[in-house]
């Protein structure tokens, strides 16, 4: 009965799924009819069910793989968030191409018959790096209020969406493309500043570029709509599995009593942090959660359907009780249909017998899982320390004096290390001395004379140890940016933005040495030239760098995964390619995900940068064929 009721929407459904039909020479629109709670594709019912899929967490050359994958599971539609901090990563300096390359998306998935959902922010969340902000907001503007009517943050945001939304304009819907929705921000509900007058702005902006070529919308949790939503803008929900989601409608329609029923973000998974367990969702409930929403007639979209990876420094983090903080993982698998690698789990299966009991079979072939494979140890030689003089005349982007030290931003530096050092007061004589960093954004590696002594960090809540005399005259902290707050507030400068102190004496007189490890070029010229092993740095100074080679001769290369169990925490590239960061000693996650389009037939590179193990100056990592998320 259930099929049989809902014929007539299926038929006008299917008449749609192709993306460039003939409409006879009308208009294309695609609009919304609030007197049915319907959209109108054409002056036709129309109704999605989409998935979220980040082109920027995952390689170009996996993009079609993934959207097909989608598309086989009944998906007529693909959602994306549009990341700032991609595309503008220093002011002015624009990137549109590899895994900037948004339009490139937007054209695969119109060739795989999917429509697409923009969500151009300008905030995010997503679990990235200050939310997707690129981090020179807080360098030019170190008092800005972001996601506010502030002057300076709206000259910024109209500034780039004067570069973005020129670049979309043609693929809306209106225009001859397949962007059908936009949003305007990101659960704005639950920001604390609840500002109207920022809403309306961002409403108008958006919407200058859009004009009627396709939908505007918010989302929120039901619980966050009073500051959420926008008048004429549809609002949309975020919510999980629930066995009543008509009391989550019911919330909707005290704001909003007409217009179609979203969900923008039916969470399949969850985020994970460090030193907890990975996230994992039950799929029952979700395809009984799924049916029920389908039944009634909603539209839905899958957060995440497929999750990728947060390579290289993009993972954010989440603010804690007290200021402290919770550092995202690097992977962004989050128990979707689609992992890490693009290979359907047994929720893949499961949601799609769901879907196709509301949504026509596209006919194409349900995804299998593609060979990974294994790799024989790799021997690794270490290369020092940052502590080195190598390092400083190499690795290092600067080095500056000031009494006080500065913060990241303040620096002008995005991620890596940067290196605090001053010398102890000769008046000093207690012994050990008690070391105090106020205000620690970030994990501090503490070393007296490049001898190692102890860890201070932000997300343990642990900011003062012990010194001893003994070590020597010169403090050095090797502060971590573990990643920026993503969620609420993204105003997260990082670095030391107080005062160090031994035994309650302020330290002044610094020198600031910055390592921000995003050009690799710098590593491989600190390989390079310094070859040898030499005696500074086999002492107990942290933050080492290892390289080494290997070989595949294999046909065929596929995916695989690096596992440093036995190692610390760290950063790993392969081929000058920055995985991300791993920490087995904390988990869950274990391994690190390496794409095949990375790696090469022959000889590879790797690349280790150990942040607080002693490992062995010959040491080996290894290469494994199954992911290892759940270590905890």
């Amino acid at each position: 009965m259930l099929k049989i009721k809902y014929i007539v929407f299926l038929l006008a459904v299917s008449m749609q799924i192709r993306i460039r039909a003939d409409n006879g020479g009308d208009t294309r629109s695609f609009t919304i009819d609030y007197d049915h709670d319907t959209f109108l594709m054409d002056g036709s019912p129309f109704r999605f069910i989409s998935g979220s899929f980040h082109y920027f967490r995952a390689l170009p050359d996996s993009w079609r793989q993934i959207l097909r994958s989608m598309r086989a599971a009944g998906l007529n539609a693909v959602m994306t968030y549009i990341e700032w901090s991609t595309h503008e990563p220093t002011e002015g300096n624009y990137k549109w191409d590899g895994i900037a390359d948004l339009e490139q998306f937007i054209t695969l998935a119109e060739e795989e018959n999917l429509y697409v959902i923009l969500r151009p922010g300008p905030y995010i969340c997503a679990e990235r790096d200050m939310g997707g902000f690129p981090y020179w907001l807080l360098t030019k503007y170190p008092h800005a209020k972001l996601r506010t009517y502030d002057t300076d943050y709206l000259r910024e945001v109209t500034k780039w969406y004067g570069v973005l939304m020129p670049r979309i304009q043609k693929y809306l819907y209106g225009r001859g493309g397949p962007v059908i929705m936009v949003s305007i921000e990101n659960e704005y509900g639950f920001f604390s500043s609840c500002d109207v007058k920022y809403l309306s702005f961002l409403k108008n902006l958006t919407e200058s570029y859009v004009q009627n070529d396709a939908v505007l919308f918010t989302n929120d949790a039901p619980d966050w709509l009073q500051c959420g939503t926008i008048p004429d803008v549809l609002a949309t929900l975020d919510f999980g599995s629930t066995d009543n989601p008509a009391r989550h409608w019911q919330m909707l329609r005290a704001y909003q009593p007409k217009g179609p029923l979203v969900n923008a973000e039916f969470y399949l998974g969850w985020l994970t942090h460090w030193s907890e367990p990975m996230a994992r969702v039950a799929i029952e409930p979700l395809s009984n959660t799924l049916r029920l929403m389908l039944a009634q007639g909603a539209n839905v979209n899958f957060y995440m359907f497929f999750g990728g990876t947060n390579f290289a420094f993009t993972a954010g983090a989440n603010e804690r009780d007290s200021g402290l903080i919770h550092a995202d993982i690097t992977s962004y698998d989050y128990d979707a249909p689609l992992d890490e690698a693009g290979d359907p789990t047994p929720k893949y299966y499961a949601l799609r017998s769901v879907i196709l009991e509301f949504f026509p079979d596209p006919g194409l072939p349900v995804p299998q899982k593609l060979p990974k494979m294994k790799i024989p140890p790799v021997q690794l030689n270490a290369r020092g320390s940052l502590l080195s003089d190598a390092a400083r005349d190499i690795l290092a982007k600067y080095t500056i004096s000031a009494e006080r030290t500065l913060g990241f931003e303040a620096l002008n530096q995005n991620s890596g290390f940067i290196l605090y050092e001053a010398d102890i007061p000769k008046e000093l004589n207690q012994d050990p001395l008690a070391l105090y960093v106020n205000n620690l954004h970030g994990r501090a590696y503490v070393h007296v004379n490049n001898q190692f002594v102890g860890v201070l960090s932000r997300d343990s809540g642990i900011f003062s140890l012990p010194i001893s005399l003994g070590l020597g005259y010169r403090l050095q902290l090797l502060v971590e940016n573990e990643g920026r707050i993503n969620f609420d507030i993204p105003n997260d400068f990082k670095g030391i933005l107080g005062s160090v102190t031994l035994d309650g004496n302020e330290v002044l007189n610094w020198t600031m040495t910055g390592f921000p490890l995003d050009d690799y070029s710098l590593i491989q010229n600190y390989i390079d030239r310094y070859v040898n092993y030499i005696a500074e740095s086999r002492e107990l100074a942290s933050v080492r760098v290892f390289h080494g080679t290997f070989i595949i001769d294999a046909e065929e290369i596929y995916d695989t995964y690096v596992d440093p169990t036995g190692w610390g925490k760290g950063l790993i590239f392969i081929n000058g390619f920055n995985l991300g960061r791993y920490w087995p000693l904390v988990g869950p996650q274990v391994t690190l995900y390496v794409p095949r389009h990375i790696l090469l037939r022959g000889s590879n590179n790797i690349v280790v940068i150990e942040y607080q193990r002693n490992v062995q100056e010959n040491a080996t990592i290894s290469f494994t064929d199954e992911p290892k998320l759940d270590g905890l």
